[in-house]
């Protein structure tokens, strides 16, 4: 198991290595991928009947 004080360190590693700069960027590239895996689980979870095809959605 990981301590506090381990994780810290290996947080400022990181940090040191990506810089700060590109934390943000990878943050919400990583925001963006767990969201579209959740549409994805709950495109998933729809029973056949209930999709419509996009023709006559619009």
């Amino acid at each position: 198991m990981l301590g506090w004080w381990e994780i810290l360190i290996i947080a400022l590693v990181i940090l040191l290595l990506i810089g700060g700069k590109k934390i943000p960027e990878l943050m919400k590239g990583l925001g963006k991928g767990v969201t579209s895996f959740k549409k994805g689980l709950k495109e998933g979870e729809q029973p056949d009947d209930q999709k419509q095809p996009e023709e006559e959605k619009k």
